[in-house]
């Protein structure tokens, strides 16, 4: 097979996709963005070249699909793999599959064949592109899907790195990509607003792919910590929280190829994205009605029971989520990425119920089956263990302090970047290092404030009183046992802990007294430095909730802008971002109120 590579033309156009009007105002039409050197033109049969070939290419994918939902994941494969080098399509909807399995897997295998995998289906894209600047009068139907696709090859390539590295700067570095991908999204939206646009046969399709696309941008970079955002709004890219999510909403409620993918979207968002990257306030309401078609057509589709999962679970119903991802595990048997996932949630359903020995078992299945973090696993495995009395952990073969000792290791790195997770729970385990070791308090529950579990446990009072016991436990233990260099990390650990315990509980001035405890010991933490912003974050939400605007916003402000350069640094912004775009959002509200009373 010979290539031709395509000349590169040299762009640097700002464009927005922040608001409707922004996207409706007339633009002169722009020349389609440089090509990487990686994607390669490839001289191939012209399938789908016709409007009829597109349609029979969208029917048949549509049908793989939903081999796919049904758990007839070889199958759906099968039937992609044997076009995809020749549809655009089928190569896409390929790749996406194997990317949905990188990323369930993080085994660097898997994420080499959905790299690889996906850039082939750029490059074919890019074949059947249009070669000049598109022009919705003389552009035709293949033309705008080839562009269509394109765009969300490179959207999708760089979704995994995003999911990689939290801290985006991969995600900046690949600015080609983005940028890239960013502009033809926004020339297709003026394409789809301008009169001259005529529907093809398959438009559902094509506009579907664009609201996936403007709805991913618009969402993804409105998540974005402010000191991020502006080196991408310096390329003029910038993202609108509530145009995304109306333009996943729509792409979600038709019938094409992308409506699943934007229904994924926005479950992952209200489910997930929320409450790691946010303050744990996703619409469950939205997500439950956006899945509840699925569950109806799918009712033992993998994928829908282990959202269905999570939704109890966000909900505060832990044994209802426990019973949904045990579902999960015995609807297939074919694909156990989904298995590992549900591996993951369980381990903290059993943890907010303080089950340690059901935690560790899942602990203990992911580190043998799963490559995600090997460091992470066996450092949960040492937590759980270390919650157990001697006689309690005779049945397992391993020690708390064996375990803590491997964690550093484990530590491994996917595609040249390390877990700020990995890095996190290294830290914690090498005061194990030592012979006379001093043991961590409540380790399972710090991590546990790491992914927000007490915003899930917070719905539970029960659930939450029984942690607020364990952690007065650990306080009291730290209190009678000798001084040593760690116990004021250790009590404000504890103090931050109990804080949250006790907001969720309703007892916010007893709450507010400990987030005030860690700031008040700044000065004697000698190593565990991100308790400090985060007790500011948690204090600026405890007055968000209270109605203190203005105080709330002085504590976020002072946890993003004075402290740096401590563990879960990343993670910490995507919440005060979150938090003080909530506070703005409440106090321009109040001053509209205001204004318009009598």
């Amino acid at each position: 097979m010979s290539f031709l590579r395509r000349n590169k033309k040299n762009e640097d156009k700002k464009g927005s996709l922040k608001t409707k009007d922004a996207l409706d105002s007339p633009t002169s039409p722009l020349e389609s963005p440089i090509i990487e050197d990686d994607v390669l033109d490839p001289v191939i049969t012209d399938y789908g070249s016709s409007n009829s070939d597109l349609s029979v290419a969208l029917q048949d994918c549509m049908t793989a699909l939903d081999l796919f939902l049904s758990n007839e994941f070889e199958d759906a494969l099968t039937r992609l793999k044997s076009r995809n080098k020749d549809s655009m399509y089928h190569a896409l909807t390929y790749a996406t599959i194997l990317e949905m399995q990188a990323m369930m897997t993080f085994n660097p295998e898997d994420i080499l064949t959905a790299v690889n995998t996906m850039k082939e289906a750029q490059a074919l894209c890019q074949r059947y592109r249009k070669k000049s600047s598109l022009n919705s009068k003389n552009i035709t139907e293949v033309e705008l899907h080839a562009e269509v696709c394109y765009a969300e090859c490179l959207l999708q390539r760089a979704a995994l790195t995003f999911l990689q590295d939290e801290n985006m700067i991969g995600f900046i570095k690949g600015g080609i990509k983005v940028r890239n991908s960013y502009q033809i999204y926004k020339e297709l939206h003026t394409v789809l607003k301008s009169s001259s646009y005529v529907n093809g046969d398959n438009h559902n399709h094509f506009e579907g792919g664009v609201k996936l696309g403007v709805g991913a941008f618009n969402l993804m970079l409105s998540l974005l910590p402010t000191r991020t955002l502006k080196l991408l709004e310096f390329v003029g890219i910038s993202g609108n929280k509530e145009f995304g999510l109306e333009q996943l909403q729509e792409g979600s409620a038709e019938h094409t190829l992308r409506s699943l993918i934007c229904t994924l979207m926005l479950l992952c968002y209200h489910t997930f994205m929320s409450f790691i990257l946010g303050t744990g306030e996703g619409d469950v309401e939205d997500a439950e009605k956006l899945l509840a078609p699925y569950l109806k057509k799918y009712p033992k589709g993998s994928i829908f029971l282990f959202f269905a999962g999570r939704i109890e679970e966000i909900k505060g119903n832990i044994d209802a989520a426990i019973k949904r991802f045990e579902e999960c595990c015995e609807a297939q048997q074919h694909w156990e990425q989904f298995h590992h996932m549900c591996y993951w949630e369980l381990m903290w359903c059993f943890t907010y119920k303080r089950e340690w020995k059901m935690a560790y078992i899942y602990a203990d299945l992911l580190s043998k089956e799963n490559t995600w973090s090997k460091a992470m696993y066996a450092y949960m495995k040492g937590a759980y263990l270390s919650m157990l009395s001697r006689e309690e952990c005779r049945p397992f073969p391993e020690n708390e302090v064996e375990l803590f000792r491997q964690v550093p290791g484990l530590k491994q790195k996917i595609a040249g970047k390390s877990l700020p997770t990995e890095k996190f729970a290294i830290r914690k385990a090498r005061r194990y290092n030592t012979e006379n070791h001093i043991p961590l308090p409540a380790p399972p529950l710090e991590m546990m404030y790491i992914w927000n579990g007490y915003t899930v446990i917070g719905k539970h009072k029960d659930l939450t009183e029984g942690m607020l016991k364990t952690l007065n436990e650990a306080q009291q233990k730290i209190e009678q046992s000798p001084r040593t260099q760690f116990t004021t990390d250790d009590l404000c650990v504890v103090s931050l802990l109990k804080g949250l315990c006790l907001k969720h509980l309703g007892q916010k001035q007893e709450a507010e007294h400990y987030f005030t405890l860690v700031l008040c010991n700044e000065s004697q933490i000698k190593y565990d430095h991100y308790l400090v912003p985060n007790a500011l974050l948690e204090h600026g939400l405890l007055c968000l909730e209270d109605g203190r605007i203005e105080e709330a916003i002085t504590h976020l402000e002072s946890a993003k802008q004075n402290y740096k350069n401590y563990s879960m640094e990343s993670r910490t912004h995507f919440r005060i971002q979150a938090a003080l775009q909530k506070a703005r959002g409440t106090a321009v509200n109040g001053d509209q109120c205001s204004a318009s009373s009598p």
